[in-house]
């Protein structure tokens, strides 16, 4: 009877008892592989657990000469197979000698495998020779980098390019805005006065409209009791065994500093470390956080994945080409900086277990650990508090389509390979991919777990930001208007309406509002007769409305997040709010003509400026709310 992995570490000397002792005891509670256990809890290295799973069955080990085997691969052989049946199976293919199969494998003892390929390969016998499940991942991402790199960037548009934002303008489009530009400019021919004087009523309905829907959204999204159900204290203590495995995918790019911070960040959660499968996305130009990442020596569930260098270089590109790596059975998003509350996983769980099957995405509210750095932190905790608070929770309960943020967001990794994962071309893919799932006959869903983050401390950073997530929006607005009677069709009249008005308006209203805001200061100040002829009774009315009444709602709607999170102190800053939908304003021009000029270029946002702000912050516990 062959030893067992625990005894053969025993015997080499490199496992202690207590370690030993220790790992056991975890694996009673949870199950699990024992020697996955000791890996991930840093008890063993990865290398010497896979020698001794290739002494325990009996097999060579092919790590030492990893080299060796790489160059006897025959990639004619290769054809046979996909990556993602090789990532799966967790072997590789070398030759066929005979009716001989030679495997790399880093899951032995696993007949399922072997079956696989011996009927794949036409053979009669498989002979295994063990490697680390990192040797595997080298070994595929050699052989397979063009096809895995291809489908990350051009997989969704070469599947369905309708709703690939690689194409900013359809014909269709182009030909509509030159018939709109020459109407707009034959009524300014024949009537200038009218012209101008419907314009600015077209304007301030259109704030009306969007301030009035947002206001709704608010009110609805406030019944948070029937929109949350928190799991029972029996779900947190029932069999870990029973949960699947999770994938943490962690895109980083020029990030050094957070490395150690992140890995323990991740620790912190309230989930089976052995039942964690976390991978962390390095662009191949960023030699320097991959250094820091391999110094840093995370356990043995982590792996790096070098994202090759190809255009776009986004976070996009870099999450598909991750998901092909995806172990779990659900995946999550967290930025490099991100600090989530430790249950967000099991409630996350929870939500999926006790939800409709066509659910395939919850997200996680997004908060700020440094949001007392100044005015403009103050002002950005503000919006977001409201954000995913009120409006994110308004759009649920209506079950109206919900544009993701770009962190915390808990998917089933079947579906979303299913319907194409991010959009490398789009600027905003995490508000994209939300609509596309709605799009696509999939509701996303609202958990009641904070991630806490760095709000953008610098008023240039934050114009980056914010105008690359409106050029967004106004990609997306672009992409799923391409056939606007057929997403009629798809979604209906309310989810409809509820897009065009909160993606496709949400930029136009950034767009209107400094011109609005220009006639109202010149008429202040200046009071010229062909300003005061724009302005009938009606229009007058209308603007007297929206400056007294819209502008005292979008106030009064950040108070409320501020409420929410009892960050009294905050109450009176979102008086300042209109100085902060200035800063939109700029970033929407910005956006857009970076829309019309470099419409896939992603503007990198500068983290780590939160001087002397923790990232444990206090309110990263799971009662912080």
């Amino acid at each position: 009877m062959p030893k067992r992995i625990g005894q053969i570490l025993l015997d080499r000397g490199l496992l202690s008892p207590q370690d030993l002792e220790t790992a056991l005891k975890i694996q009673q509670e949870q199950g699990g592989r024992l020697g996955w256990i000791l890996a991930t809890l840093g008890m063993v290295r990865r290398v010497d657990l896979f020698q001794a799973l290739a002494d325990h069955y009996s097999l060579p080990f092919g790590t030492p000469r990893l080299d060796e085997w790489e160059q006897r691969v025959d990639t004619q052989l290769l054809t046979r197979f996909s990556a993602a049946e090789l990532l799966e199976k967790q072997a590789f293919p070398v030759r066929l000698e005979g009716k001989t199969l030679t495997l790399l494998n880093a899951y032995p003892g696993n007949l399922e495998t072997e079956r696989f390929f011996l009927e794949r390969s036409q053979v009669e016998e498989v002979h295994s020779v063990v490697i680390t499940d990192l040797d595997l991942l080298h070994l595929v991402q050699r052989f397979f980098r063009q096809d895995l790199l291809s489908e990350s960037v051009t997989g969704l548009f070469y599947r369905n390019p309708e709703e690939s934002a690689f194409l900013v303008f359809s014909r269709p489009q182009m030909a509509w805005m030159f018939v709109l530009v020459a109407l707009v400019g034959f009524a300014f021919f024949l009537a200038p006065s009218f012209s101008l004087q419907f314009g600015v009523f077209l304007c301030q309905f259109l704030f009306l409209v969007l301030v009035g829907f947002k206001f709704l959204l608010s009110v609805v999204g406030s019944i948070d009791e029937i929109i949350f159900r928190e799991p029972p204290r029996s779900f947190y203590d029932s069999d870990p065994e029973a949960l699947p495995v999770y994938t943490v995918l962690v895109p980083v790019f020029k990030e050094p500093e957070v490395v150690e911070t992140l890995i323990q960040g991740l620790k912190n959660l309230d989930y089976p470390q052995s039942k964690l499968d976390v991978i962390l996305l390095l662009e191949e130009v960023d030699s320097v956080t991959l250094e820091a990442a391999k110094k840093a020596s995370p356990p043995s569930n982590w792996r790096f994945l070098v994202v090759p260098k190809a255009q776009p270089q986004t976070k996009p590109k870099a999450c598909n080409y991750g998901l092909f790596f995806a172990r779990g059975k659900y995946l999550v998003i967290f930025d490099a900086e991100d600090v989530p509350q430790p249950d967000q996983l099991k409630k996350a769980l929870y939500a999926f277990e006790n939800s409709d099957p066509s659910t395939i995405c919850f997200q996680a509210a997004l908060n700020y650990f440094n949001r007392d750095q100044n005015l403009l932190t103050r002002l950005f905790t503000l919006e977001y508090s409201y954000w995913f608070d009120y409006m994110l929770p308004g759009l649920f309960r209506l079950n109206l389509p919900i544009p993701l943020g770009g962190t915390s967001n808990h998917f089933k990794v079947k579906e979303l390979r299913e319907i194409g994962g991010w959009d490398p071309f789009n600027t905003t893919e995490d508000a994209d991919l939300g609509i596309r799932a709605a799009a696509q006959g999939y509701r996303v869903g609202i958990i009641r777990s904070t991630t806490f983050e760095e709000a953008n401390s610098q008023v240039w950073n934050w114009i980056r930001q914010r105008s690359r997530w409106i050029k967004g929006y106004m990609q997306t607005s672009l992409v799923y208007n391409r056939h606007p009677l057929r997403m009629l069709k798809t979604l209906g009249w309310k989810r409809w309406i509820s897009f065009q008005l909160f993606i496709g308006g949400t930029p136009l209203v950034f767009l209107v509002n400094p011109i609005l805001w220009g006639l109202f200061f010149t008429w202040l100040v200046f009071n010229p007769a062909w300003l005061a002829a724009l302005f009938s009774p009606w229009v007058l009315l209308l603007a007297l409305f929206n400056f007294l009444i819209g502008n005292f709602l979008g106030i009064y709607m950040n108070m409320l997040g501020a409420f929410r999170r009892k960050f009294f102190s905050l109450i009176l800053v979102s008086i300042l709010n209109p100085l902060y939908w200035i800063l939109h304003s700029i970033a929407a021009y910005k956006g857009l003509w970076q829309l019309l000029t470099r419409p896939h270029y992603w503007e990198k946002t500068v983290h780590g400026l939160s001087r002397g702000h923790s990232l444990s912050s206090p309110e990263a516990s799971n009662h912080g709310e």
